[in-house]
């Protein structure tokens, strides 16, 4: 097996990681055994499709009447060709979608893919996972094996599967088995696919990691098994607060960049060359998404519940939250350098979705940036044909404008792939949050 860089990057251990890390091809042994999976959000439904595509006979479940009207009617937020292969799988019935939950007892495995978000505090918001877990539990079988993706904190699979499934009598390893295997999908991107992502499967004991491994082996061409629930739970946590700590590193070098007069991205591509010890990101309006501005608060509200502190992940999530608000104090100086009061100014925000090509608004830093400039007596609008409707916090409700609206200053936060923004140019302001809209020329960076 050739070198990985995760294997060459870990002294002394490579003989033992690629021991552990596991091809699961025979994957025609399998086909046709019933999974059901729980939760058909942005990792549920391309599960479900690719356990489908693979031969499996899967049952889709969720609560939302609307997201299965959605689902049936093709309408979904995935690439071209999977949305093509999720309308032949329907058709076929190798998946079917439902909100019965009834169905759960009919499945050999059971895959639970629900949303962990957090509250307005920052507190981790277990309600969706609960209730979901709940009901796995209540209509388990025997032989069956269950599998946790959402991300969460650690000990969260012994805690709502492995101790209620006890209570019930079910010896986990023997009767039943369970497993966390932390959901790697990345949105919109199509060069990290899930055939090629490498998952992570922790079982409660060898024999459940196994079992979920066969079943998680047909969406991914290698598994890695760690010893336990909470190793994989960890490591889920890791990944994401990594990716959170150097974003914001990332916005801080940007800003230091201004004030010496030159281009981030320029600097981060260039330290990119270095073919070890560096990986960068590029800076932007803030940070977005199911994942990194919420999945780090699991560990620090667990770790606040046994009185640890860990100062570096608590700053960078402080920096993550406060970049809306860096970018608001940009706009508003913008105007006023160009003579223009704040207060009656006209801003048009050009995307609001928290990634490019995404049909998802959640945790967007559009939100805060809109609300913040409404407060300082902004009028802000928005382009954004993927996002129809924006609704504020205060109850506010905008429509996309359309494209080229008059306006003082033009705001660049998401840059949609196949969108003509050449109407942007022509606005006298262009303040550019993505850092890489060089089709103006007198564009200033946020």
């Amino acid at each position: 097996m050739t070198a990985s860089p995760l294997a060459l990057a870990v002294n002394g251990r490579e003989h033992q990681l690629f021991e552990r890390l596991v091809p699961f091809i025979e994957r025609n042994g399998h086909v046709g055994e019933p999974v059901a999976v729980v939760g058909l959000g942005y990792v549920g439904l391309p599960t479900a499709y690719s356990l489908a595509a693979c031969g499996a006979r899967v049952t889709g479940l969720d609560t939302s009447a609307r997201r299965l009207s959605e689902i049936r009617a093709g309408e979904v937020d995935l690439p071209e060709a999977q949305r093509r292969g999720l309308a032949e799988v329907l058709e076929s019935g190798s998946l079917r979608v439902s909100d019965n939950t009834a169905v759960l007892t009919e499945a050999d495995t059971v895959i639970v893919c629900v949303p962990t978000p957090v509250d307005e505090d920052r507190t981790p918001d277990l309600a969706a996972l609960r209730a979901a877990c709940e009901s796995v539990v209540s209509h388990v079988r025997k032989g069956q094996t269950i599998i946790l993706t959402s991300t969460t904190f650690v000990g969260t699979t012994r805690m709502l599967l492995v101790e209620p499934l006890r209570e019930r009598g079910l010896r986990v390893g023997t009767d039943v088995h369970v497993a966390f295997s932390p959901e790697r999908i990345d949105p919109g991107n199509l060069d990290h696919t899930q055939r090629e992502t490498p998952r992570i499967v922790g079982g409660v004991t060898r024999t459940c990691a196994e079992r979920a491994a066969r079943v998680i082996g047909r969406t991914t061409d290698s598994v890695y098994l760690v010893g336990s629930p909470e190793s994989a739970e960890l490591t889920k946590l890791y990944e994401n607060i990594f990716r959170a700590v150097n974003l914001a590193l990332a916005n801080e070098i940007a800003d230091v960049c201004r004030d010496l007069d030159l281009d981030p991205v320029e600097v981060t591509i260039a330290a990119g060359t270095k073919p070890y010890g560096f990986l960068g990101s590029f800076p932007g309006p803030g940070v977005g998404g199911h994942c990194i501005p919420c999945d780090p608060h699991y560990l620090l509200w667990q770790l606040r519940e046994h009185g640890v502190r860990v100062p570096l992940i608590e700053q960078a999530m402080r920096s993550i939250e406060h970049r809306p608000d860096q970018v608001v104090r940009r706009v508003l100086e913008e105007l006023v350098d160009a003579a223009v009061p704040p207060r009656g100014a006209r801003v048009l925000i050009a995307g609001v979705s928290y990634k490019a090509g995404v049909r998802d608004l959640r945790e967007s830093p559009a939100l805060p940036i809109i609300s913040g400039l409404r407060r300082a007596g902004v009028h802000v609008s928005y382009y954004d044909p993927l996002i129809p409707e924006v609704v504020l916090e205060d109850g506010t409700r905008l429509q996309s404008a359309p494209a080229g609206q008059d306006c003082d200053l033009v705001l660049m936060h998401t840059v949609h792939p196949g969108l003509d923004y050449g109407w942007a140019t022509r606005c006298p302001l262009v303040l550019d949050a993505t850092y890489q809209f060089d089709a103006a020329a007198h564009r200033r960076v946020v």
